[in-house]
C-alpha cells in the first residue's frame, strides 16, 4: 500500500517547528513510524524494541546518545522510560534547536507520566490514530481503519488474528501483569459484544469470574493502548437525572467485527450488531478528524434516567452543541428524530438565548442522495461520508 497522506501531519511539522521535542502516541501498528519516516525521510532511525539496541542505551545512555545523529526518531520509547531524562537534558544544552527528537510510544498513560516528569515544556504530544474514512475512501466499517488491513483486505481475518495475539503478549503484559491471557481474550471479546453500551464493569465481571477491580484495571489497559474509546457522558446540568457512566466502543471497526466474528459485508448486514458497528465507526471517525485538526477530544453521549437517549453531543463553533443520531439504513424517518429534537429542547430551555443546538441525524449512504434533507424542523439528515464536514472539522487542520 502507498503512503497515504495523513491529517495530522501539518500539526507534526508545525510541532517539529516550535519543540525540540515531538512525541506521537497511538494504538500499535496505527501508522507512526511511516508517518515520520515519510515526513523526515533523513532523520535517523532508533527502534526501541531492539533488544541489541536497547542493551547498548542500558549499557552507556550517553555514549549511546552521542552516538545519535539529530533529528532522530526513537521509536516505541515505553520500553526504556529512562530515555526522557536523558534526552530531556540534551534540549536543555540547546533549546533553540527545534524538532531533533522524534518519539513514539503505544501505551499513553506510562508516556505522559515520562513526559510529565522528564519533558513538561519541551516536547509536543500529538495522537496518531489509525486511517480515517476521510484519509482514504478504503477505510471501511467492515475493514476499519489500521494501514495494513486496508492494504491486505484478503487476508484481513489473519492480520487481525495476530495483531490480537502481539498485543496480548506485548502490550498487555508490559502495562500490568494479567496472568491468565485465555480469560483476557474472553474478556476482549465481552467487551466487544458490549460495543456501543453503557459500560457496567460488574456485568463484565460475572461470566469471566473475576473481581470489579480486575475488569477496572483491564478497562484501563484497553484505554491506555488505545484499543477501545470511552465516550463520557454529557456533563451539563439539564434538570434531569442523567446515566453517569460512559458508554464503550472498540476504537477501531475492523477489530470490532473480528472480534464478533464479522467476516463479511453480508454478515455485517445482517448483524444484530450492525447499529452499535455503525455507531462507533461515526464515534471513531469524529475523534480521527478532531485529533488530526489539532483539536481536544470532544466527544460524549446523553442518556437520562426516563430513557431519553441521543448517541453523541460535540462541542461546535461558536460555544453551539452538535446533537448526532447514528442510524445504521439508508432510509430515514422523522422518528428517528424524535430523540434529537426532545435533547434539543432541554439545551434551548436551559441555554436561554443560547440559540437551537446543531441536530444532525446520521445515516449509511445511498448512491442517490443529496448532501443533506431536513426531515423535521432544524434536523438534518445527512450520509456519514459528509458528517465531518458538517461539523467543521474537514480540513481543519490546515
Amino acid at each position: 500500500m502507498r503512503y497515504v497522506p495523513r491529517a495530522l501531519e501539518i500539526q507534526v511539522r508545525r510541532a517539529v517547528r516550535n519543540f525540540p521535542a515531538v512525541v506521537l502516541t497511538g494504538p500499535r501498528r496505527a501508522g507512526k513510524t511511516w508517518l515520520l519516516k515519510h515526513l523526515f525521510p533523513e532523520a535517523s532511525y532508533y527502534l526501541l524494541e531492539d533488544p541489541d539496541i536497547v542493551a547498548r542505551f542500558r549499557a552507556d545512555p550517553q555514549g549511546f546518545l552521542d552516538g545519535v545523529s539529530t533529528p532522530a526518531v526513537l521509536d516505541e520509547v515505553q520500553n526504556v522510560p529512562e530515555l526522557f531524562s536523558y534526552v530531556r537534558s540534551r534540549v536543555d544544552r540547546r533549546p533553540r534547536r527545534m524538532g531533533q527528537w522524534l518519539l513514539t510510544g503505544s501505551q499513553e498513560a506510562p508516556l505522559m507520566r515520562g513526559i510529565a516528569e522528564s519533558m513538561a515544556g519541551r516536547a509536543a504530544v500529538l495522537q496518531l490514530w489509525p486511517l480515517s474514512q476521510s484519509e482514504t475512501s478504503r477505510v471501511t466499517m467492515l475493514g476499519g481503519g489500521y494501514p495494513e488491513a486496508v492494504a491486505r483486505p484478503r487476508v484481513r481475518s489473519v492480520w487481525f488474528s495476530s495483531y490480537v495475539q502481539t498485543y496480548l503478549e506485548r502490550d498487555v503484559r508490559a502495562v500490568t501483569a494479567v496472568k491468565d491471557l485465555s480469560t483476557f481474550r474472553r474478556f476482549l471479546a465481552l467487551v466487544a459484544s458490549r460495543h456501543g453500551q453503557v459500560l457496567n464493569r460488574t456485568a463484565l465481571a460475572a461470566p469471566l469470574g473475576v473481581s470489579v477491580p480486575t475488569i477496572s484495571q483491564w478497562i484501563s489497559v484497553l484505554e491506555t493502548t488505545a484499543q477501545i474509546l470511552l465516550v463520557p457522558p454529557f456533563y451539563e446540568n439539564l434538570g434531569k437525572r442523567l446515566i453517569k457512566s460512559p458508554k464503550v466502543y472498540v476504537a477501531d471497526s475492523g477489530l470490532a467485527c473480528h472480534l464478533l466474528a464479522i467476516d463479511s459485508a453480508a454478515d455485517l448486514a445482517r448483524s444484530p450488531f450492525r447499529g452499535a458497528v455503525f455507531e462507533g465507526f461515526v464515534a471513531s471517525e469524529i475523534v480521527k478528524a478532531q485529533t488530526g485538526a489539532g483539536r481536544r477530544r470532544e466527544l460524549y453521549h446523553f442518556r437520562d434516567e426516563q430513557g431519553l437517549e441521543v448517541d453523541f453531543v460535540v462541542p461546535a463553533s461558536g460555544g453551539k452543541l452538535a446533537l448526532i443520531e447514528c442510524k445504521a439504513t439508508s432510509t430515514v424517518t422523522p422518528a428517528m428524530a424524535a430523540p434529537l429534537v426532545r435533547l434539543a429542547d432541554a439545551v434551548r430551555a436551559h441555554r436561554r438565548g443560547g440559540g437551537l443546538p446543531v441536530q444532525l441525524l446520521v445515516h449509511q449512504a445511498r448512491h442517490d442522495d443529496p448532501s443533506s434533507s431536513a426531515i423535521l424542523p432544524g434536523v438534518a439528515a445527512l450520509s456519514f461520508d459528509r458528517l465531518i464536514a458538517a461539523l467543521g472539522l474537514a480540513g481543519a487542520a490546515s
